[in-house]
């Protein structure tokens, strides 16, 4: 199957295993303490316009087969599913600090949380989940003080900077320091796909000075804009004082790989979702 790569410096790596296919970062790879991957929709039992990995429970989708999707995508990424800690996802800037009492949340039981787009933990064998169709992955890893971070970021996550959020709640929690994150932001939607109204480019205007605004939209001739969500999340790291040659940000884009990732643009609205997972090993 064709990846198509937007131009980078990073590219990442495709895994498959018993014909599951998901991707990762080679930079947080190199971390040996640590086990994370982002699903394609390839490998799964799930059917349709969710064909067929899909992994939410609020898709329509029988709950056995979503189940049976997560059963697999464990086994090949290499956790067990019954540790999951799911997010409750409503793009705000709302960051979980997850503790052993959180096992299984979303999953094998109730969650007694909402409004949760980022979750961050130093419990190992704890995965951390959150859920995509264009919006923006943000994984962190502290190999300092062994803790990590995954948050969703679309665009009112990023204007609100859940990435900025994510690091402070590391900071307070752990003792993280930004100069020690690696920190991957994983596929999504790209800016040449990613068309966006004014009252948007008003909001990121306000947000970011003005001489990033070049880097993060360009106007189209019909009055819209596109907007580039990675520079965003990325600007947001550097501004808590992450390091630029310890951010890698993604080579694929959603839309643009609508075979193998689920895009809610590329859809019309009609797809599963795909999830980002992050593990500290025991």
């Amino acid at each position: 199957m064709e990846w198509k790569r937007k131009p980078g410096t990073w590219q990442m790596t495709g895994h498959e295993k018993d014909g599951v296919v998901y991707v990762s970062f080679p930079l947080l790879d190199a971390e040996k303490g640590f086990v994370h991957g982002f699903s394609t929709r390839i490998g799964g039992v799930s059917e349709g316009d969710l064909s067929s990995m899909n992994l939410s429970f609020t898709r329509g989708d029988d709950p056995e087969r979503v189940k049976e999707n997560y059963r697999r995508i464990a086994a090949a990424i290499g956790f067990d599913e019954k540790r999951l800690v799911l997010t409750h996802q409503t793009h705000t800037n709302h960051v979980r600090v997850v503790t052993e009492a959180d096992a299984g949340k979303g999953y094998t039981k109730e969650r007694d949380y909402t409004d949760v787009d980022g979750l961050v933990t130093n419990v190992p064998n704890l995965v951390l989940a959150t859920f995509y169709a264009d919006c923006v992955p943000l994984f962190f890893i502290d190999p300092v003080h062994r803790a990590i971070g995954l948050s969703h970021s679309g665009w009112r996550g990023t204007v609100s900077d859940i990435a900025g959020v994510t690091v402070e709640t590391m900071e307070r929690a752990y003792g993280t320091r930004p100069e020690d994150l690696l920190v991957g932001i994983g596929p999504s939607i790209c800016q040449d796909c990613y068309e966006v109204s004014e009252d948007v480019i008003d909001e990121f205007r306000a947000s970011y000075e003005e001489k990033l605004w070049p880097q993060l939209y360009r106007e189209k001739e019909n009055g819209k804009y596109q907007l580039n969500l990675w520079e965003a999340c990325r600007q947001n790291l550097l501004r808590t004082g992450v390091l630029p040659g310890r951010v890698e940000v993604t080579d694929l884009c959603t839309c643009c790989n609508p075979q193998l990732f689920f895009s809610h643009r590329a859809s019309h609205g009609k797809r599963g979702n795909l999830a980002g997972f992050l593990m500290i090993r025991e």
